[in-house]
C-alpha cells in the first residue's frame, strides 16, 4: 500500500500540466492585449484617455501568466522531482506555495483598483472598493504571517 501512496504523488503532474497550459494562454492573452494597446497609442498618437487602462491591463495579465508559471513549476518541485531554478522561483512547502499565491491575489486586486480609479466614476464606491481591498489584503497577509508552516 505505501508503494501505491508513493506513485500517487505522480497525480500532481495533472496540475502541473494544467498550470502549464494556463500560463501559456494567459502569455498569449498577454500578447494580444500588447498588440492592441500598441495599436490604441499608435492611431491615437498617445491621446487616447484609456491608454493607462490598456497598460494596467497588459501589466495585470503578464502578472497573472507568471503566477501560473511559478505555481506549476513550484507543485512540479514539490511533488515530482527538483528542477534547476532560481530558489526566489519555487515555493518549496504548501506555506510558501499559499503566501505567494496571496501575494498575487493582493497585487491583482490593486491593479483592479488602479482600473477603476483610473476610470474615476463614484467617489463613494471608490471608497468602499479601497476598503474592500485593504480588508482582504489584511486578511491575507495575516494568514500568510500567522499560518503556520505546512
Amino acid at each position: 500500500m505505501g508503494k501505491l501512496l508513493e506513485k500517487t504523488r505522480y497525480l500532481a503532474i495533472v496540475g502541473v500540466i494544467s498550470l502549464l497550459l494556463a500560463s501559456m494562454t494567459a502569455f498569449g492573452w498577454g500578447v494580444v492585449k500588447t498588440y492592441n494597446a500598441v495599436i490604441v497609442i499608435a492611431t491615437s498618437y498617445g491621446k487616447d484617455p484609456y491608454i493607462a487602462i490598456s497598460l494596467i491591463e497588459l501589466v495585470d495579465s503578464f502578472l497573472i501568466a507568471t503566477a501560473l508559471y511559478i505555481f506549476a513549476v513550484s507543485m512540479y518541485e514539490l511533488f515530482i522531482n527538483k528542477l534547476a531554478l532560481p530558489d526566489w522561483m519555487l515555493a518549496h512547502n504548501l506555506h510558501e506555495l499559499k503566501s505567494k499565491l496571496g501575494g498575487v491575489i493582493i497585487l491583482v486586486m490593486v491593479v483592479k483598483f488602479l482600473e477603476h480609479l483610473v476610470e474615476w466614476k463614484d467617489p463613494y464606491s471608490s471608497l468602499l472598493f479601497a476598503i474592500a481591498v485593504a480588508v482582504v489584503s489584511a486578511a491575507l497577509i495575516a494568514l500568510s504571517h500567522f499560518g503556520g508552516k505546512d
